[in-house]
């Protein structure tokens, strides 16, 4: 389906820290989030381009194909790293790197930067020293805005772009103390106008009965809140939780599905797999669980999750909060209050079935606010400026 906007819209230009590989059939295949958003985006302008970088492993199973012809990918030199010696090639790599972005941009009437990545330390001043008539600069902060202690060249970056130095639109999710106008709020966008209809469906079936199945998506860590759900499990017997399925993958998986062992069957792990695959797991689960530490901008699978009624029991890291209520639309659990994650797992399971449908609808519609229509909307409404009729409210988080 096309969203043509104005013929002035001839080239968009993303540039990304976004992981590519070859698949077998030669491909050129990234994370599946970015892809299937460049992908809906990719039908308002006449060609999109990509910097990012192109891995030289395997395809990962959580990487897809790009669909949309008009899609290009420009490879960049992998940079940075864990160790110091590989957080020098951010700078070694420069002068390669703004080679390829300089050459990309010519001819483009947008430009999207995606940051806090290494390369956006010297991105970052480039861009904003270059002349923006020739196109529209906007930038996309994915990590947590409100992050009290970030990495250094996180806090650099967000500096920067907190004090409009960049002189150009801002978004990044939530709404934070002292934001600048600049700086919109904007939800990361991961469902289709399709899918609320299927969820609304699903949602409303769902039968809230003990024993519940439970879910989880995302990297597979201790920080990610996985250690916190298994001991979970100690306390809260069969009788309460039939299965929780981990979908996704990490360094530290193996040494968690070892220590799941002692669950036995109640606990599944499958690895990275299809959306398709996501979304059946969250049809049949009761709630979604994210205990997570660690700095989060606000996880897609939450909505992903809530449009299919399947009910967020979250920390109360960065945005999430400011999205997911306590006892309304799903539960929260404070991560400094002291109390185990099992404390608001037990409330959520022992809440009355009647709530929980309630909650079920109310997480749904939550997710509505996670639409690609609803993003590409006020991309031309606030970022654009293309018929400016948004109103206040649209500009900030929403609860109904």
């Amino acid at each position: 389906m096309s969203h043509r906007l104005p013929d002035s819209m001839r080239k968009l230009v993303v540039v990304s820290h976004t992981p590519h590989q070859r698949d077998g059939e030669g491909r050129m295949v990234g994370w599946g989030p970015t892809v299937r958003e460049l992908d809906f985006l990719a039908g308002s302008w006449e060609e999109v381009v990509h910097v990012a970088c192109l891995e030289p492993g395997p395809a990962l199973a959580s990487s897809l194909p790009y669909t949309c012809s008009n899609i290009r990918l420009e490879p960049i030199p992998i940079s940075g790293g864990e160790r110091w010696r590989e957080k020098l090639t951010v700078l070694t790599q420069a002068p390669a790197i703004l080679r390829i972005v300089r050459r990309a941009v010519i001819g483009a009437s947008h430009v999207q930067i995606r940051v806090p990545m290494g390369i956006g330390l010297f991105l970052l001043p480039w861009f904003a020293l270059r002349r923006k008539s020739q196109y529209q600069l906007w930038v996309k902060y994915a990590n947590n805005w409100g992050q009290a202690d970030p990495p250094l060249g996180y806090g650099l970056q967000r500096w920067f772009l907190h004090k409009g130095y960049a002189s150009c639109p801002v978004t990044l999710n939530g709404r934070w103390p002292g934001q600048p106008a600049h700086c919109l709020s904007f939800e990361n966008p991961c469902l289709y106008d399709a899918d609320l209809a299927a969820g609304a469906a699903t949602a409303k079936g769902k039968v809230f009965q003990p024993p519940f199945r439970l879910a989880f998506t995302g990297r597979l860590e201790e920080e990610k809140g996985v250690k916190r759900i298994l001991d979970a499990l100690d306390f809260l017997g069969p009788e309460w939780i039939d299965r929780v399925d981990f979908i996704g993958d990490g360094p530290q998986s193996a040494g968690l599905q070892s220590a799941a062992a002692r669950h036995g069957q109640r606990v599944q792990f499958h690895g990275f797999r299809a959306a398709s695959f996501v979304h059946e797991v969250l049809q049949a689960a009761h709630f979604f669980v994210l205990p997570t530490t660690a700095s989060e901008g606000f996880p897609k699978v939450v909505a992903e999750a809530a449009c299919h009624g399947c009910i967020p029991v979250v920390s109360d890291v960065s945005s999430l909060p400011q999205y997911v209520h306590n006892g309304d639309n799903g539960f929260v659990w404070s991560s400094a209050s002291g109390k185990g994650f099992e404390k608001i797992l037990a409330q959520a399971l022992e809440t009355p079935r009647a709530q929980l449908q309630e909650m079920a609808m109310a997480a749904h519609q939550l997710s509505k606010q996670f639409t690609m229509e609803r993003y590409l909307h006020r991309l031309k409404a606030d970022v654009f400026g293309v018929g400016r009729q948004s109103a206040a409210d649209d500009r900030r988080p929403t609860h109904s």
